[in-house]
């Protein structure tokens, strides 16, 4: 059985039709992410599975139990890192993690926590003087302190640089390694690439999709984008553009100044076709990159807006 069951949620304010039919089930063990454009239904959604907010209709099940008859255990079981999390500035990392713990009947070791989000050294520092990085990975932290079995991760990595973002990934993975089953919400693609077990694509209070990464751009189509970099700059980019537009393996493309991207179903027949004409008309290429195509390409294609629309 489905550790998390949701089955036709709707949740209206008013006239607004926030959520409209949303179902979808999450295993025990696997990373479940969320996608979909701004005012999707996403954060609804989640409130809504989170207990936070009462559907107008639909279920949601956490092991068998519902929020209605059983609040109190599956708030024991739950842990959740909100987009804005309340930390207490003037309290050490320590005494956030043992404050936290005891609203739970069941906990786990603070030292285990602070090892696990990599803290141990910041134990005794007042979060006001943590790095956002830092601040985020004790909100996790702070997610775990009942250890729950359903986490709840809400763009856990919004706003961080590079190297926070990779470090929070590798917090997410270890917790699935230990048989942690986590929700989590993103506004970056690879970061739903690179985590997710499966992906659910929500537009308009829907859901629109449901399937692995891999299996999603499989569903997408057998297209790889070819990128040319081109010394000439973009009037030779724009004069390709032309000529690549009527061959008959190419479906889209588009210039961004010195650079030509084209979706090709036969790559090689259509680099020979491009470097015939570059050779040709004396056209000296830079760089050339051929990648197939990608989870943001799944997106624009279900449900026809650009990325953080």
């Amino acid at each position: 059985m489905a550790l998390l069951e949701v089955t036709h949620l709707r949740k209206t304010f008013g006239s607004i039709v926030a959520v409209e039919d949303i179902s979808f089930t999450v295993e025990k063990g696997e990373i479940f992410t969320i996608i979909g454009p701004n005012g999707a239904g996403k954060t609804t959604t989640l409130e809504m599975v989170e207990g936070l907010q009462k559907p107008d209709q639909g279920q949601v099940l956490i092991n068998g139990l519902n929020w209605m008859q059983n609040s109190e255990k599956l708030k024991q079981v739950i842990g959740v890192q909100p987009q804005s999390s309340a930390l207490f500035d003037l309290l050490t990392v320590y005494e956030n993690l043992d404050v936290f713990s005891s609203f739970y009947h069941k906990t786990r070791s603070i030292t285990e926590i602070l090892e696990l989000i990599n803290l141990t050294d910041h134990r005794n520092k007042r979060v006001n003087s943590l790095s956002g990085g830092q601040k985020q990975r004790l909100a996790v932290g702070l997610a775990l302190v009942n250890d729950p079995e359903l986490l709840f991760l809400d763009e856990p990595t919004t706003g961080l640089d590079p190297q926070a973002r990779r470090n929070l990934w590798d917090i997410v993975l270890k917790l699935k390694d230990m048989g942690k089953t986590t929700i989590l919400t993103t506004h970056y693609m690879e970061e739903a690439d690179k985590l997710s077990d499966r992906v659910c694509i929500v537009d308009q209070g829907k859901v629109i999709a449901v399937d692995t990464p891999k299996k999603l751009i499989e569903q997408l189509s057998q297209e790889r984008e070819v990128e040319l970099t081109l010394s000439s700059g973009n009037v030779a980019a724009l004069s390709l553009k032309s000529l690549i537009e009527a061959h008959p393996a190419t479906s889209k493309v588009r210039v961004e100044e010195n650079k030509l991207y084209c979706s090709t179903f036969r790559p090689e027949e259509t680099l020979y076709y491009l470097f015939k004409h570059t050779t040709e008309n004396n056209l000296a290429v830079e760089q050339i990159r051929l990648q197939d195509m990608s989870l943001e390409d799944v997106f624009i294609a279900f449900t026809g807006k650009e990325w953080r629309d």
